[in-house]
């Protein structure tokens, strides 16, 4: 609709209106200007102030659900209203985003574009906001993107405000129930509360009570992964090290780094990233996987070796344990946090063969690579063990192991160094891959007979 302004009526030199009249003109005039001003007022200013004020910080409790402290402290109010108001501007252009939630240290992840190239992301962290805080903003802020993911860190800030874990964790069962109730199965990676200190009002013992709580709630929702960035950062006393946290509560380049390594095949297995280039197996090579289904593959009694179910063209397990996702294989995490299964090959192998295979996992996964029934450990080495020295070993990146077996005895290396030198073997039997705790994934799963 387009105004048009009018003047209103001037008193000239000589004019022969009378007095009244003028004033009555002016008047009229005037009139009209106020009933055109507050035309334009309402048609845009009122709208504003109303989104304005729905994502303001209120005064009082009312109205947040949960329990534990909200924090008002000038600057945090200030940076809250801020944060909130800008977003609410860019709601519409990060529809359908793979949104971070959380505190000061997901605020402060300012390479996350370029740490996840190719995702659409949304940043949503808030510096110190606390559990009750983010289930208070979870529904504008969040969910009202329809995003296609979640990740989520918080609970650190509502430890430094005296709440109980308890209090804590229970706030976070309610964001979860909130986003199955909003968006059921929708992706959550929910990364375990980063060590601290006790200098900072975060003692290990605290932390460390919180994540067990965290993991028993995230049994509940078959949709969470739950990501283990405590062992990821602890040093030996369970606190943050200073090399990675110089304030002991925020992460440097470095912990970011980190962050962004643990978490990262949890978002390719859920099939955000990272597509693996074509490749090739070397001469004399043939692969026993093949990239994109479970064919060769089986479930057996893990006793008798009976097999109980062959996969053909599937590209997953009944249960969505194993997958064929981006040309490798994942073993994805259980639910209940850990679970012991194996899927093994359905052929076997009773020659001398050389088996190669790369694996990465997610901080502290524990899997296992059998070989006609013994078990070679392969896990995050570095925390999960046994192998803790290793050099070469690269944490959630990908390493490749080779099993050289000769008269049923087999050499079995991690990057070139020696995880077991003798290992016996039986004379037959089938190739497993474990899974147990965390995300392992395998790919470029290769073997060849030897004289």
């Amino acid at each position: 609709m387009s105004i048009q302004h009018t003047s209103p009526p001037m008193m000239t030199k000589g004019t022969n209106q009378q007095p009244g009249l003028l004033v009555a003109g002016l008047f009229n005039g005037f009139a009209l200007l106020l009933a055109l001003g507050l035309l334009l007022i309402a048609s845009q200013p009122v709208v504003l102030a109303e989104e304005a004020k729905s994502v303001l910080l209120p005064d009082s409790d009312d109205g947040f659900a949960g329990a534990g402290p909200v924090r008002r402290y000038d600057w945090f109010r200030n940076l809250w209203n801020q944060k909130r108001t800008a977003w609410q501007k860019e709601a519409a252009a990060d529809q359908g985003a793979l949104v971070f939630l959380g505190d000061s240290i997901t605020q402060g992840w300012e390479s996350l574009p370029q740490d996840f190239p190719g995702i659409k992301l949304a940043n949503r962290g808030i510096s110190g906001d606390t559990t009750r805080g983010m289930l208070y903003r979870l529904q504008v802020d969040v969910l009202d993107l329809n995003p296609t993911g979640i990740v989520f860190l918080g609970g650190t800030n509502d430890l430094e405000e005296g709440a109980t874990p308890e209090v804590i964790a229970d706030n976070f069962r309610l964001i979860l129930e909130k986003i199955a109730s909003a968006k059921p199965g929708l992706p959550v990676v929910a990364c375990l509360v980063f060590p601290a200190s006790a200098s900072k009002s975060r003692p290990a013992d605290k932390i460390k009570a919180i994540n067990a709580l965290y993991e028993k709630v995230a049994m509940a929702h078959p949709n969470v992964t739950v990501v283990d960035t405590w062992r990821l950062f602890a040093n030996a006393e369970g606190d943050a090290n200073p090399d990675e946290f110089p304030d002991l509560l925020h992460p440097n380049a470095i912990g970011y780094a980190k962050w962004k390594k643990a978490i990262r095949p949890i978002l390719t297995t859920l099939g955000y990233t990272e597509a693996q280039a074509a490749w090739k197996p070397e001469a004399g090579f043939r692969e026993i996987f093949d990239g994109k289904t479970l064919s060769g593959w089986s479930f057996r009694d893990n006793k008798t070796m009976e097999i109980l179910e062959k996969f053909t063209s599937e590209k997953v397990t009944r249960d969505g344990r194993y997958l064929a996702v981006n040309n490798g294989l994942a073993v994805t995490t259980p639910p209940e946090g850990r679970r012991f299964q194996i899927l093994w090959t359905t052929e076997e192998f009773p020659k001398n063969f050389e088996l190669r295979i790369e694996f990465r996992a997610t901080p502290y996964a524990d899997s296992g690579i059998f070989l006609r029934g013994p078990q070679l450990q392969c896990r995050d080495y570095l925390i999960a063990g046994p192998f803790t020295k290793l050099e070469k070993y690269q944490p959630q990146e990908w390493n490749e192991i080779v099993v050289v077996v000769k008269d049923n005895v087999a050499h079995c290396t991690c990057n070139g160094e020696v995880l077991d030198a003798a290992m016996k073997l039986p004379p037959n039997g089938p190739i497993g891959l474990e899974g147990d705790r965390g995300q392992m994934e395998y790919r470029r799963i290769r073997v060849k007979e030897l004289p």
